[in-house]
């Protein structure tokens, strides 16, 4: 769909909204938006303050949001057309779609003739309800202990339901709570998806394999719907633009080697590298969430709004949520049981082992935070190493080195202790960074407590 024809399909959209046209401001916000210019450089072109754009567009995104039923802004707007034009035009047996109170009738062909149309009747009025035609939650782990993490709710259904986010990072140390937290959002929000499957990534799924598994998968939802003479299965991309749905990969990191900087893909996993660019680059109406120690390097977590990839690294529980963890096992009365939240850095599979060893073994959690001992039980020992393991003799020499220093230091620091280039350097600390086995404080780097434990100890 070229800007033309969006902005054709704007024009008849807001003229059934409001009966007016778009006037000439109207048009130049849309135009200039669908050319990627700001604001105040669209104001200079019409000769208009910056401010008066802002509240056209305002007023226009607003309208567009209520007759297509999702949240429209100047960032979405050209995804939001294209979404549109799928929706309408992707079966082109279809003689007649109605989106809100707008008809389309016709031909899958430009120009459009929008007309007046009746009052909508109750099938239309609950068009937004979106049929789930088919779920596989078979590899989905139960939810088990789940601590409140409202605010990541909170992110993650904005980003999966009004912006229509299509790559989805989801990223943090092992034990923070990734699954767990994709496990309780899936639970509030698959109905509002019409497919929506959960797969586990090891070394059976195969870029093909997976792949395969996905279209037989959104295939089998559609047999009801196909004639015995048109039942091809379609490209993948085809079945994520004709259906709104959810994929969740979790484990992505075993799509990577170890032993080298974080997101490198195996020799024969290369492929998926293709599929998540045409997930991001194709139009379609669907969200993949990855979950993993490590995500593709093509996700960056550079936070760039429009584009539709987003990354959301997972940090500890709050003192509240870690203090029901202690009391699971009878350390709520213990004193300063902040201090022991924030050792642990909230990770609730750290706290819930280093309790459980406390327990156990009777020791007196008080005694304990006097002199700041990090235990490390062995269960604990064992997730750090398979983290561990993963990282690339470059990292490994760089944590060696933050080991050694009790505060937080800069880049200038570690060229002077260590014998590391200044490039092999800036690669090692990014790569550590995508793995959070590192901490930044503006131009510091730090390890946390317990890996610079972990790693004294090795």
């Amino acid at each position: 769909m070229n800007i033309k024809e969006m902005l054709n399909i704007a024009d008849r959209i807001v003229f059934e909204k409001t009966g007016k046209h778009l006037d000439d401001l109207q048009a130049a916000v849309l135009r200039g938006t669908l050319q990627r210019e700001t604001y105040k450089h669209i104001a200079k072109h019409f000769d208009c303050s910056e401010s008066s754009v802002k509240q056209v567009g305002s007023q226009l995104w607003q309208i567009l949001s209520e007759e297509l039923g999702e949240d429209v802004s100047k960032t979405n707007f050209r995804s939001a057309m294209e979404r549109l034009q799928v929706s309408l035009f992707s079966n082109v047996v279809q003689d007649h779609v109605r989106v809100r109170n707008i008809n389309f009738c016709g031909e899958a062909r430009y120009p459009l003739d929008i007309t007046n149309s009746h009052p909508p009747n109750q099938e239309t009025a609950n068009s937004k309800q979106t049929k789930t035609l088919h779920q596989d939650l078979s590899e989905m782990p139960e939810l088990g202990d789940f601590f409140d993490r409202t605010p990541e709710l909170d992110t993650l259904t904005t980003w999966i339901l009004q912006q229509r986010s299509r790559l989805i990072a989801l990223t943090g140390i092992s034990g923070i709570g990734k699954t767990s937290l994709a496990v309780q959002l899936l639970q509030q929000i698959k109905d509002e998806f019409e497919c929506v499957i959960w797969c586990s990534i090891d070394a059976s799924y195969t870029p093909d394999e997976f792949e395969h598994k996905l279209i037989q998968f959104f295939s089998h939802s559609e047999k009801q719907d196909l004639s015995p003479t048109n039942q091809k299965r379609l490209p993948l991309i085809k079945y994520l633009q004709n259906h709104r749905c959810l994929v969740v990969l979790d484990d992505v990191h075993n799509l990577f080697c170890s032993g080298e900087l974080a997101g490198k893909y195996k020799p024969e996993y290369e492929e998926y590298r293709s599929l998540f660019k045409q997930i991001e680059k194709l139009s379609h109406q669907s969200c993949f969430l990855l979950i993993g120690w490590e995500q593709p390097r093509e996700v960056t977590q550079f936070k760039n709004p429009n584009t539709p990839i987003r990354t959301l690294q997972l940090k500890g529980l709050d003192i509240a949520a870690g203090r029901e963890i202690l009391r699971e096992y009878g350390l709520e009365e213990i004193d300063n049981s902040e201090a022991l939240i924030h050792r642990y850095q909230g990770n609730p599979l750290w706290l819930k082992s280093v309790a459980n060893l406390i327990e156990e073994l009777g020791i007196s959690a008080t005694e304990l935070l006097l002199d700041d001992t990090i235990l490390l039980p062995e269960d604990l020992k064992d997730v750090l190493q398979q983290q561990y393991d993963r990282t690339s003799e470059l990292e490994k020499q760089v944590m060696s080195l933050l080991a050694r220093e009790n505060q937080p230091v800069n880049l200038a620091k570690l060229l002077e202790k260590g014998q590391i280039s200044s490039s092999d350097l800036l690669n090692a600390l990014q790569s550590l960074s995508r793995r959070c086995l590192i901490e930044k404080e503006g131009s510091l780097y730090t390890l946390s407590p317990v890996f610079r434990q972990y790693i004294k100890g090795l």
